[in-house]
Order: structure tokens, then sequence, then C-alpha cells
């Protein structure tokens, strides 16, 4: 993990420092040392619990093991920070070891990976590899030390399916506290089965959008011996186990059982608590998506309150040497534009000047919008008439295309003017990770959105379309997208160079088209999303949600389109019935909701000449 990484991880709230995802079993005869270090390892990612397991035998008294219990207690306090390594507040002395470690992982919230020593611990706690393959109470990690004075590389023997999912998780995990570096190895025969190829489908998707994860394909009939000789060149080997329980109360499976005894690396064996369904093989690998997603939102979520100390982001702007543009779309409103504008320019311009510029790009309002932006000395564009040899559409798309033409900052913010409770972090928390993170090229704000209703504000009830269209369609057809909390969210922003290559859709489909075709040009790393806290505002009729779902689907038909070659949008009906009610009776309105497209603003002529870009070439 870089550098830059580390110290830019996304903070944690109090609840989430709270929550424990690993539990870590120490006993006396453990090689304790190997699991405090891979424990060290790991706390780097989430926060990892110690535990001290003393077992006795029945018949024996249990406070013959109190001096046994106060090394034990002793070891595991001098390596707990209180930060992200925890310890139980007391040993367990215990005549059913056990129990006693599923009842800890009952009564914890949040736990999600057991790890124990193999074997000193198995046999320590009179625990079978059949109880474990049979009722694992979660991800059980075995563990075969010792555990790499320095871990450089990572051997993730990998079939697809739920347990070297979990094995890829683990891996990924254990990087956040070195450079290591991961290599996936897939094995298979060269008969292979039309279910084997099913499983490591959604795997492979997976390790195409991973490049930092090194990817070998062997075809082999004897695949532990093939991972025991390319172990000899790994620090650590990261497996899943799918065995199910046999006769052999002993056994984690054939290959398992010979990695665990002969790997010359240290070894980790995984068992995963999800249940695997053998009657659809191909559900198993296109569920390991999640390991991309769970990666990115973990490593590129942000909260605005990292970038609070403004004059550190001036620093690093000036550093790089960037501009930033801020463009405001409106249509009529007048009741929060003074507001929006003059916290910006107050904190932003005047007392640290991160922003270069703002400017209004108006819908061509009625009201008093243009006249309030105006006064506090905003330059102001009406967009409709903006390139007007391209016609005048309306729509915010419009607005947020043509502002690429009138701003000139190396970095382009958006931000809604409909915001009742404005705050400066709605744009210094965009800022930030596009100034950390040199790879990260577009960010998405989200926030909590309370509705207003006759009785105040309801809160989490905002966000209707999001979670009823959006989401779900994103979820369906680009799932390494599913990770994006609000989608929809008007706060977002990119570099320059990343927005003028990409299409517009003029309407409501505008988030929604640049979000895929971001992800699918750029990949998810250059995404990020930033926690802006919570966003009031006006909240629209049920009606008008209605037609920008309509809206959205269709841009999303248009991106599939493109995707699989071929033409859909032909057919798709472009006009919406529309149910209104007046008293007494219902009657139908037609409403034509055409999702229309503007090309990359680098295609524009004007556009290139006013950058000082050469034209685009002619010949064909």
């Amino acid at each position: 993990m870089t550098e830059e990484l580390r110290e830019n991880l996304p903070l944690l709230s109090d609840e989430e420092e709270r929550t424990i995802k690993t539990l870590m079993v120490l006993t006396p005869d453990s090689d304790n040392d190997s699991l405090l270090a891979l424990g060290q390892y790991l706390a780097a990612f989430s926060p990892v619990m110690f535990m001290g397991i003393v077992p006795v035998k029945e018949g024996e008294n249990l406070s013959a093991a109190a001096a046994v219990a106060g090394d034990l207690r002793k070891l595991i306090q001098k390596h707990t920070d209180r930060v992200n390594l925890y310890a139980k507040p007391r040993i367990r002395v215990t005549y059913t070891p056990w129990d006693d470690i599923r009842v800890v992982l009952a009564e914890e919230t949040g736990i999600n990976l057991l790890i124990l020593e193999w074997p000193t611990q198995m046999e320590y706690l009179r625990l079978t590899a059949a109880e474990i393959l049979s009722h694992p109470p979660c991800d059980v990690a075995l563990f075969r030390g010792p555990f790499p004075e320095k871990l450089n590389k990572i051997l993730v023997p990998n079939i697809g399916d739920p347990h070297a999912e979990a094995a890829l998780r683990l891996s990924l995990s254990l990087t956040y506290k070195s450079e290591a570096e991961i290599t996936s190895l897939h094995i298979h025969r060269a008969e292979q089965t039309q279910q084997e190829a099913s499983t490591f489908a959604g795997m492979r998707q997976v390790l195409d959008e991973m490049p930092d994860v090194k990817h070998q394909n062997i075809e082999e009939d004897d695949p532990a011996s093939e991972i025991l000789k390319t172990s000899g060149n790994f620090d650590l080997v990261v497996m899943g186990t799918r065995a199910a329980p046999t006769e052999s109360t002993s056994s984690l499976g054939k290959i398992t059982d010979e990695i665990l005894q002969n790997s010359p690396a240290a070894v980790i064996a995984v068992k995963t608590k999800r249940f695997v369904s053998k009657e659809d093989p191909s559900q198993v690998g296109s569920k390991a998506i999640s390991v991309l997603v769970d990666r990115w939102f973990a490593e590129n979520t942000f909260h605005a309150e990292e970038f609070a100390n403004l004059s550190k982001l001036l620093a690093i702007k000036q550093e790089k040497g960037l501009t930033i543009s801020l463009a405001l779309p409106a249509l009529n409103e007048e009741a929060t534009i003074g507001d929006v504008i003059h916290a910006t320019q107050r904190v932003l311009m005047e007392q640290v000047p991160l922003l270069d510029e703002i400017v209004l790009l108006d819908s061509n309002s009625t009201d008093r919008t243009r006249a309030i932006a105006a006064d506090l000395g905003v330059p102001v564009y009406i967009h409709q008439e903006i390139l007007p040899e391209y016609g005048a559409r309306t729509g915010k798309g419009e607005a947020l295309w043509k502002s690429l033409y009138v701003t000139n900052g190396d970095l382009v913010l958006w931000v809604d003017t409909d915001i009742t409770n404005f705050h400066p972090r709605f744009v210094y928390g965009l800022i930030g990770p596009l100034l950390y993170r040199n790879s990260v090229k577009f960010v998405k704000g989200f926030y909590r959105r309370p509705m207003k209703t006759g009785s105040g504000l309801k809160p989490g009830r905002g966000g209707r379309v999001t979670e009823l269209a959006a989401r779900p369609m994103l979820n369906l057809f680009y799932p390494g997208l599913s990770g994006v909390i609000q989608p929809l969210s008007g706060e977002y922003g990119g570099r320059r160079d990343l927005l003028e290559q990409l299409p517009f859709s003029s309407g409501y489909g505008v988030e929604t088209g640049l979000l895929i075709d971001i992800y699918e040009k750029f990949r998810l790393p250059s995404i990020a999303q930033v926690d802006l806290l919570e966003r009031i505002h006006k909240n629209q009729s049920l009606t008008n949600l209605s037609k920008m779902s309509f809206a959205i689907i269709q841009t999303l038909i248009r991106k599939l389109e493109r995707r699989y070659g071929q033409a859909m949008m032909e057919d798709v009906n472009r006009s919406m019935k529309i149910v209104r009610y007046e008293p007494g009776q219902y009657y139908l309105e037609v409403e034509e909701i055409a999702e229309l497209e503007r090309p990359p603003m680098l295609e524009i002529p004007a556009y290139r000449e006013k950058m000082g870009l050469p034209p685009l070439s002619t010949k064909k």
C-alpha cells in the first residue's frame, strides 16, 4: 500500500471504530509471536480483537491455570493499543474452549473472521476440522506460521468460488501495512467442466479490474503440486478450502492438507460461512465482484472533515499548479442562490483562495436568480445561449456540458443551488480527494437526505429515485458501481482532461451517464465518494420523480447499447403517459421525455480553439 494511500485512509465514525472485524485467539502453547505479527498487519485495515483461551481438562481445578492466564493476559495487554488492536477484558479459563469462543462471537457485534493457529490450537482447543467445516460461526482462517518478518509476496490459489473470494479479500487487507504484491494463481485441468469455467468467470472480471494483482493461469491436473512448487517464491499462501465434512474428522481437504503441511511459505486457509449453491455455479462466480467493490469502498470513501484544513489543501493545490472552477447550475433558485454563493466566496475565495472562479449556469430562470448572482460578482450565463450553433436544449445536463466551455479550471466542480443548509464542505469535500490522490479523477458527494413533510423533516426519507431506480439498475447491469452510495447526487466534479472526453446526457440522466462512462473508460479506482453529512433541499413531486426515472432508464439503455453493440433505443418509447387527477376524475397526459446526448466537449471546434488545441483531423 502506498504512503499516499496510508496517509489518506477514510476516517471511521465512533460506531465503526467500535466494530471489531477480526477475532484472533491466543493460547499459551501457540506461536503467539506469529499470530501477533499477523494481527498487526490486519489491524492496519480494520480493528482486530485478541482473546486469550486457557483450556483446562475436565476434573482439573480451573484455579490451577491462574499463573498461565496471567502470563497470557500480560502478553495481550503488551500488544494492544486500544485503537485498532483490542483485548477482551479477561482471559477465558475454560473446560469448553470452542463453546466459549462461539459465545464471544455471538456477543460481539461485527466480527466476521476468526483466526486460529494450525495445527497447535486445533489440538489444544479440542477442535476438529469437521466441526469447522460443518458449523463455521463466521469465516474461519487457519494460520500456519511462522509469519514472515517482511511480507513482500502473497500467493492466492484461486478457482473463483466464495472461499477463494474470501482468501483474496483477506490478502488485500494484509497489503494495507505493506507494499506486498499479490499473485492470483488459477489452476485448471485441460478438460475443465462448464461448472468450473462458470465458477471462475466472475473472478476473472474482478481480476481484470485489479491491475495491482498479478494473475497466472496454469493448466495442470495436479493443483497441489503446482501450488507447492510455486509457493517457494512467496512469503505467504492464502487459500480457500472447499472441503465439506467427511468421515475423517481431521482433514480440511486433500489439497489444503498438503499445502498446510508442506508449503515452504506461511499458509492461511480460509473457510467462508457463506452458503454456496451447487445448483447454479454461475452465480458463485458472479458474486466475486464484491471483492472489487468492497476494496474500492474502503479505499475511496472519504469524509468531508478529512479535508477541513483548507490551508493544507491550498498548499497542495499550489504545489501541483492546479486551478479550480465551481459551476452552479440553477433554475429559479432565488431563495437559496445567494447563501450558496456568499458562503463559498467568503470561505473558499476570500479566507483561503482555493477556488479560482465561480460561474452561474442558469436555465433561463424567471425569478431573481441571475440578478442575485450578478450582484455578488459571479459571471452569469444562460446556458441556452452558449454555443448557439448547436441549438438550445433544456435540462441540467445541458448546463453542465456547457459549463466546460465557459470555465477554465483544471478541476471542475458542480454543486446544486437549491440547498437550504449549504456549507462550504459541499465544495472542499469534493476538492480533497482530487488534490490528495492523483489516481482519483472523479468525485461524487453523498449525504443523508431528510424529507420535508407537513410535520417537519423526516430523516432518511429522501433519495427515492436513487433507491428505487438508479441503484437497482446499476447493481443489475454495472455491479462494479454498486458501492456508490448516491449516484444521482448533484455535488460532484472531476479533472477537466477526463470530463472533456465524455458525452453528456442533456437531462436527468447526466449523473448516471457520466458515472457509467467513467467506470468503463477509466475503471473503478478513478472514482471516489465523499460524505458531505446532511443535505436539505426542496423535494420533487412524485410525478417529477417518475419523469426523472424515465430519463435515467433511457440513459442506461443507451450505455447498454454501446456495450453490446445492439440498437435498442430505436424501439424504445420516448413519450410517457402521466397520470393526473382532478376532483372526480383521473386522466392521462402525454409528455415527450427524450433523453438526448451531447458529444464530448473535446469534439467541439469552438472549445478546442478556446483551449488552444489543434483542430480535429478530418482524415478518415
